[in-house]
C-alpha cells in the first residue's frame, strides 16, 4: 500500500483506536509523527508515546489518554492541511481553538509546535491537523 498523507493515516489510526477505546496504537514511525506525538504529549492530549523497533524499521507507540469516566481526551482530530490543498497561516492568524480547549499542531521553520507555542515564538507556518 502506498502512503501518499502519512499524516492523514497517522490521525486516522488514533481517531480508530479511540472509537475502540483501546489504551494505545501502534503506528509505522517517521519523523514528522514523532514530532506530532511529541506535541500532543505537550498539549496533554495522549499520555506518551515511544518509538520501538518494529518488523520493517520502527513504529511509534501512542499511549492513549482517556478522563475519569472513560471518556477520550481527544474529542476530535482533523487533519487541515493536505497534499492537494496546504494551509499555511500566520501567528496572528491562528486563533485559539475552542477558546484553547483544543490546539492546532503547526509545522514551522523550527520544527512541529502547537498554536499557542506559535502565537509565543510569533512563527507561522502550515497548519497540519487540529485535535480537540
Amino acid at each position: 500500500m502506498s502512503m501518499s498523507d502519512p499524516v492523514a493515516d497517522f490521525l486516522t489510526r488514533i481517531r480508530n483506536a479511540l472509537l475502540r477505546e483501546h489504551s494505545q496504537v501502534t503506528i509505522p514511525s517517521s519523523n514528522l509523527k514523532e514530532s506530532i506525538a511529541k506535541v500532543l504529549k505537550s498539549e496533554g492530549f495522549i499520555n506518551d508515546y515511544n518509538v520501538e523497533d518494529a518488523r520493517l524499521g520502527f513504529a511509534i507507540k501512542v499511549s492513549l489518554k482517556y478522563d475519569s469516566k472513560g471518556d477520550s481526551v481527544i474529542r476530535d482530530i482533523q487533519r487541515v492541511s493536505r497534499p492537494g490543498m496546504r494551509v499555511y497561516r500566520g501567528f496572528k492568524e491562528m486563533k485559539p481553538l475552542l477558546n484553547g480547549q483544543g490546539a492546532y499542531v503547526v509545522s514551522t521553520s523550527r520544527g512541529l509546535m502547537s498554536d499557542a507555542q506559535c502565537r509565543q515564538d510569533r512563527l507561522g507556518g502550515e497548519v497540519l491537523c487540529s485535535v480537540s
